[in-house]
């Protein structure tokens, strides 16, 4: 190793820090063809945690021996040969379950230990990997994912996220951080890469140097989710574009070298920063980088979300990208395949994925575009969905995964589609459910968070209920949700979030978002108006 682990000596290292010491994560690469050859049966339990740095987890129960696998899919994009690969995969291995997450990644299910070196080759021989998607390392890259055709973005990211995902992809020197690790590159002037809640972001920035508006990045550390939240701090230095893996190789080296190792819970980037603050943080990185100028001006527009739905235009004269929903991000292999063909009928055969866990289509020449959405498959991935379907996003859930309480990703499809029969709203409303934490499904910058949890009723049984969360933004700077007191049983959940749009619709102004009539109305009056609603629609149940 090229490195010193000053860490080794502590007596208060974490069990997972031990196991890191003993072997590094990236070495269960060389162990996977004699498991594939020998079966699950040949791999010893306490090798399982290390398959997260080859992008696998065991599904629930791990008993059973099937693997989820995560694809880093770098700002999103996909050639027309990527989008074929994986939904061979997904066809042939993952019974045809193809999920788009919340970093772009590419999700599959089903997995068994005899199919994964097959598997790694096919992603090999069109440049994709799971190597690095989970673990305690750098995770696949968010961007803009219309990153080179964006008309408004500050400048084109593409080549600069891949030298990045490249330099830190199988890299020992980086696998073996304190904790995940998560960064974005963008220049998309709404934010589309959530920087906030990411552990390392570049932002769009401009300053006069000498004279000359410059463009390149603003930094922003120290963000996350999780447990206890944090949204980044935005440092006080301006990074030419040239610079970008020169200051990410230092924020990384830092973490590595001076996050925390002892308890797992308090060992992500976030605790290091607010514990140092901005200015001792980019003091250390200059330690590295030299002197970095101080930072310039934001040009950044209102927040979108990651949302790109309907027909733009493109940078390029004459193309359009087209946006569509994919309800909560969960795809047949079959559709992917058709999806495919049509990017490469209509376009040049790029798929693009996006952190609301939908997906683009660009470089569509204008005379094309009504015939591709007459497509049959539009029917259901629409470039128009009703509104509460296209604002939801869930977590994998229950079904497939060991650290989820309750079942997420189907109830959150079904009860999104059942209210778009009941409610028209003339804004959108955001609805992130989750099923643990961990906050895969980003829950607290939702405009209502639903966070599954597990109790007993009165009489002692344990059943599945959620806690509701409301006011998340990433808007100027941001503000997470804030928790609603009171528990709502899975079988009342619908009627409990129908009462509450209905409460909203009732009381706000007209164009008035839901973030901006929560800190109008305040925390209290919400408080009041669901006491009201659990009182009515739980009809005695006691929790």
């Amino acid at each position: 190793m090229a490195y010193v682990k000053h860490w080794a000596d502590n007596e208060k290292l974490n069990k997972s820090e031990v196991m890191k010491l003993n072997k590094d994560g990236l070495k269960v690469l060389e162990d996977i063809p004699y498991y594939a050859e020998h079966g699950f049966a040949s791999i010893p339990k306490d090798q399982w945690d290390l398959f997260k740095w080859a992008g696998l987890y065991l599904q629930r129960p791990k008993e059973a021996g099937y693997f989820m696998m995560r694809v880093n899919v770098p700002s999103g994009i996909l050639t027309n040969d990527q989008v074929n690969a994986l939904a061979g995969i997904a066809r042939d291995y993952g019974r045809g379950v193809f999920d788009i997450t919340t970093r772009q990644a590419i999700q599959f299910h089903w997995l068994e230990i005899e199919q994964i070196p097959d598997i790694f080759s096919r992603l090999k021989a069109v440049g994709l990997s799971s190597i690095g998607a989970c673990g305690d390392i750098t995770r696949t890259i968010v961007g803009n994912p219309i990153a080179g055709i964006d008309p408004d973005e500050l400048f084109d990211t593409r080549a600069i996220v891949k030298e990045v995902y490249d330099y830190f992809q199988n890299n020992e020197d980086f696998s073996n951080l304190p904790r995940k690790y998560k960064m974005s590159i963008s220049t998309n002037l709404k934010n589309a890469a959530n920087a906030e809640i990411n552990c390392l972001s570049f932002t769009p920035a401009t300053k006069e140097i000498d004279g000359e508006i410059k463009k390149g990045f603003h930094l922003k550390v120290g963000g996350g989710l999780s447990a206890r939240p944090h949204l980044a701090k935005t440092l006080d230095a301006f990074v030419l574009p040239e610079r970008t893996l020169e200051v990410a190789i230092a924020v990384t080296t830092i973490f590595r070298d001076y996050g925390y190792r002892e308890k797992r819970h308090m060992a992500r980037l976030k605790f290091l920063v607010a514990d140092w603050g901005p200015e001792k943080f980019l003091k250390k990185i200059e330690e590295y980088t030299g002197p970095l100028p101080s930072k310039g001006e934001e040009p950044t527009q209102e927040w979108n979300a990651g949302y790109f739905y309907g027909v733009h235009d493109q940078k390029q004269e004459g193309l359009k990208f087209l946006g569509f929903n994919v309800p909560v991000g969960r795809l047949s292999a079959d559709e992917v395949f058709e999806i495919s063909r049509i990017s490469a009928k209509y376009g040049n055969g790029e798929v693009r994925t996006c952190n609301s866990q939908n997906l683009i289509l660009p470089n569509i020449r204008a005379e094309y575009v009504d015939e591709l959405l007459a497509e049959p498959i539009f029917k259901r991935i629409t470039i128009n969905p009703n509104s509460f379907i296209g604002h939801a996003v869930s977590c994998t859930g229950i079904e497939y995964c060991n650290l989820a309480l309750v079942e997420t990703k189907e109830r959150m499809r079904l009860i999104a589609e059942a209210l778009d029969e009941k409610i028209t709203l003339d804004v959108p409303v955001r609805m992130h459910m989750i099923g643990c934490p961990n906050s895969c499904g980003q829950r607290q910058i939702a405009d209502i968070g639903i966070q599954g949890i597990q109790v007993r009723t009165k009489d002692k049984k344990r059943i599945d209920a959620y806690e509701i969360y409301v006011g998340g933004t990433l808007n100027a700077g941001g503000k997470f949700n804030e928790k609603l007191q009171g528990k709502v049983p899975s079988d009342h959940l619908q009627a409990v979030l129908e009462q509450l749009l209905l409460y909203f619709k009732g009381e706000k102004a007209a164009g008035e978002s839901f973030f901006d009539f929560v800190q109008r109305a305040g925390l209290p009056a919400f408080q009041q108006a669901f006491d009201a609603i659990l009182e009515a629609e739980l009809d005695g149940i006691s929790l």
